[in-house]
């Protein structure tokens, strides 16, 4: 991998990892459109380390806030009917399924699952489950409301993610938006239970790769830790902006851009212009 091909791979994580177009499915398809060799999922899953270290930072006070009301749960009984220790207990609870699911198809994660037809299809299949979910969806329930049942159901759909062009953070909105959950409530949750499954998932792919491991293509240390540092800036700059546009704006930009992309891919693999794997 060039350092060029870092960068501009950097800059397409950091700005689609938080919206609802899948940051995986743009990852392999500006690669496939550039003509470059698809970068694995192990790249992918590294570099996602910068934009979750976006969210560490954006949300510091209210992470370290989590976490000591939680580690202080386990501790004072009392303290477990706190909404912070019991956030934490909810994202835990949440990140299992992306785990073990992760775990049991990992082959297939990093070989079939990147195969441009599958990714095409997640992207314009998924987008209309969002804009469903978008406009059905009651949208009067905050984070102080969200149970263990709907912590689960936030966990399954962001399994879903597995798949490149499901996206994590437009699985976990449209669940959230289908439990009635507000727009801006659903997509906070979805950053703050992405952190500990992306961040795991990078580091295992990272220890894999130091161990020549890894499926797919060997990773490029180099360029992989310049892609993760633009991924980080760029992303933090997204988050700021997602959650002030969806204040008032809706989903459906971004379900048009996904079945477009969508279209436009799978156009462009029947026709013979980009290889399907």
């Amino acid at each position: 991998m060039s350092w060029l091909e870092a960068l501009v791979l950097g800059v397409v994580q950091g700005l689609t990892e938080f919206l609802p177009v899948s940051s995986s499915a743009h990852l392999r398809i500006v690669g496939a459109l550039a003509g470059w060799p698809d970068p694995g999922a192990a790249f992918t899953a590294i570099i996602q380390i910068g934009t979750e270290l976006a969210v560490l930072v954006y949300f510091a006070r209210d992470i370290a806030r989590i976490v000591t009301a939680w580690v202080s749960s386990l501790v004072h009984r009392e303290r477990r009917g706190d909404p912070d220790a019991r956030m934490g207990w909810l994202i835990i609870v949440g990140s299992i399924p992306i785990v073990v699911l992760g775990l049991l198809l990992q082959n297939t994660i990093e070989t079939t699952f990147r195969d441009l037809r599958i990714v095409a299809t997640a992207l314009i299949v998924f987008s209309l489950f969002l804009l469903v979910a978008d406009r059905i969806g009651r949208k009067d329930r905050t984070l102080d409301r969200l149970t263990v049942g709907h912590g689960v159901a936030y966990g399954f759909a962001q399994a879903l993610a597995l798949v490149p062009g499901v996206s994590r953070s437009g699985g976990t909105i449209t669940a959230g938006l289908l439990l009635g959950y507000t727009r801006k409530a659903a997509a906070r949750y979805s950053f703050l239970l992405a952190v500990p499954a992306v961040l795991g998932s990078g580091a295992y792919q990272a220890y894999d790769a130091l161990h020549g491991a890894t499926a797919g293509a060997p990773v490029a240390w180099g360029p992989t830790a310049l892609a993760t540092v633009v991924s980080f800036n760029v992303g933090l700059a997204v988050i700021a902006w997602l959650l002030r546009y969806l204040q008032h704006g809706s989903f459906v930009p971004f379900v048009v851009y996904r079945v477009v992309l969508g279209a436009v891919v799978l156009g462009l693999v029947s026709g013979g212009v980009l290889a399907a794997r």
